[in-house]
């Protein structure tokens, strides 16, 4: 599901015009973004949490020389599923119900899009051997056998 697909969702979802829903997507993603970037973790009870973690300079070792090395302090962002957001994505009985042609999303009906043509894959050519199974004739060939050695 892509940016456009959630904000069709939602607005299907809630009613909301989809202009105003990506409006209000938009501007949550950019609080989150702009008070984690400062270092203040944001909780959303039962979803996740956002968090801005500061690691400090550690040493390590190259895995391939054995040598220590020095591995420099860095700055990453968390996000931490909440409990129950995990126990309904573990159990999908526990997940909200959407109303129905949320998702998968459905198309209207007057603007529905024709499907695009498959490409027709290049005909491969088998072989059925003695045994009952079927090869490709791209497969790779076993090594002829030598013929056993001759009596005098």
């Amino acid at each position: 599901m892509n940016r456009r697909d959630l904000v069709k969702a939602i607005s299907a979802h809630t009613g909301v015009e989809t202009r105003q829903v990506d409006e209000t997507l938009r501007g949550f993603t950019e609080v989150i973004t702009a008070v984690v970037s400062k270092g203040e973790p944001v909780s959303i009870s039962g979803f996740a949490k956002f968090a801005k973690v500061e690691r400090a300079a550690r040493m390590g070792r190259n895995p391939a020389t054995g040598e220590p090395i020095k591995i420099k302090a860095s700055k990453k962002a968390r996000i931490t599923p909440m409990k129950a957001f995990k126990d309904a994505v573990m159990s999908p009985g526990q997940a909200p119900k959407l109303a129905r042609g949320v998702w998968p999303l459905e198309a209207p009906k007057a603007v529905a899009k024709k499907a695009p043509a498959r490409k027709a894959a290049a005909p491969r050519s088998t072989t059925t051997r003695a045994t009952g199974r079927t090869t490709s004739r791209t497969a790779k060939k076993a090594p002829a056998r030598k013929a056993p050695a001759r009596r005098r």
